[in-house]
C-alpha cells in the first residue's frame, strides 16, 4: 500500500509544491509439496468423495508426525477419496487394480492391518494415501475416522511415487485399536475394507475375514512398494 500527501501553496504567482510517504512490503507465504513440508487434501481427498454416498472433512497432512490429516467419513456413505501425489505417466486406477487383505496382527492395544493393491492393467504410477471405509460383516459401512500419516505406532513410511509395472503391487497399513471393541463405547468389529485408490475417485472391496476391532478412528500409512507396508 503507498500513501502520497500533498500539499500546494500559492503565493504571487510562485507555486511550492510538498510530498511525501512511505510503503510497506507485503508478503507471501509459501507452499511447499507434499512429499516434503506439507500437502493440503481439503480440495484433493476429500472431495474425491463426493463421488460416493459419503460426506467427507479433511484438513492437511505433513511429512512426520507433528501434523496429520483427519478424514471424517459418514458411517452412511462409501469412504473418502484418496490422497495421491503427483507422478509421471498413467496414473494407477481400480480399474487396472486388485485389492487384497494382507493380515492383521497387534500387541499392547494396538492392531495392525496390511492391505495391497497389484496392477493388473498396463504400467502405471501412484503414490499417496488411498482412501477407507470400515464396513460391517453385511458390507454396511462404519463409521470410520482416518488419519492420514507418515508416522504411526508401528514406525515410518516415507510419501513417495511408485512406478508400478503389471503384475506388481503396492500396500498400505492401518492403525486401529486392538481388542475387544465391541465391549467398548463407540467401537465395533469391521468384516471389510472399501478402499479408494491414490489419485482416484472409484471404490474397491475386500473382506477382513476373522474380523478387525476397531472405533472410527485409524491411521493410514502412505502406500510403499509390494508389501514392505505390513510388518
Amino acid at each position: 500500500m503507498r500513501v502520497s500527501i500533498f500539499g500546494l501553496a500559492v503565493v504571487a504567482a510562485v507555486a511550492l509544491s510538498a510530498c511525501g510517504g512511505g510503503s510497506s512490503g507485503a508478503t507471501t507465504g509459501s507452499r511447499s509439496a507434499a512429499a516434503t513440508v506439507s500437502q493440503s487434501t481439503a480440495a484433493g481427498s476429500s472431495t474425491a468423495a463426493s463421488t460416493t454416498a459419503a460426506s467427507a472433512t479433511a484438513g492437511s497432512t505433513t511429512v512426520g508426525s507433528s501434523t496429520t490429516t483427519t478424514v471424517a467419513s459418514s458411517s452412511s456413505g462409501g469412504g473418502s477419496g484418496g490422497a495421491g501425489i503427483g507422478g509421471s505417466g498413467t496414473e494407477c486406477s481400480a480399474a487396472g487394480l486388485t485389492l487384497s487383505f494382507l493380515g492383521g496382527q497387534g500387541a499392547t492395544g494396538h492392531g495392525e492391518l496390511g492391505f495391497a493393491l497389484r496392477n493388473t492393467g498396463p504400467a502405471c504410477t501412484t503414490g499417496g494415501y488411498p482412501g477407507i471405509q470400515f464396513l460391517d460383516r453385511a458390507g454396511g459401512a462404519l463409521a470410520t475416522t482416518p488419519t492420514h500419516t507418515t508416522d504411526d505406532f508401528f514406525g515410518h513410511l516415507p510419501l513417495r511415487v511408485l512406478a508400478l509395472a503389471p503384475g506388481q503391487s503396492v500396500s498400505f497399513r492401518l492403525g486401529v485399536s486392538h481388542g475387544p471393541g465391541t465391549t467398548s463405547a463407540g467401537c465395533t468389529t469391521a468384516y471389510g475394507l472399501q478402499v479408494i485408490a491414490p489419485n482416484d475417485t472409484a471404490t474397491m472391496r475386500v473382506q477382513i475375514p476373522a474380523g478387525a476391532s476397531e472405533c472410527g478412528a485409524a491411521t493410514v500409512s502412505p502406500v510403499q512398494p509390494g508389501d514392505s507396508a505390513y510388518q
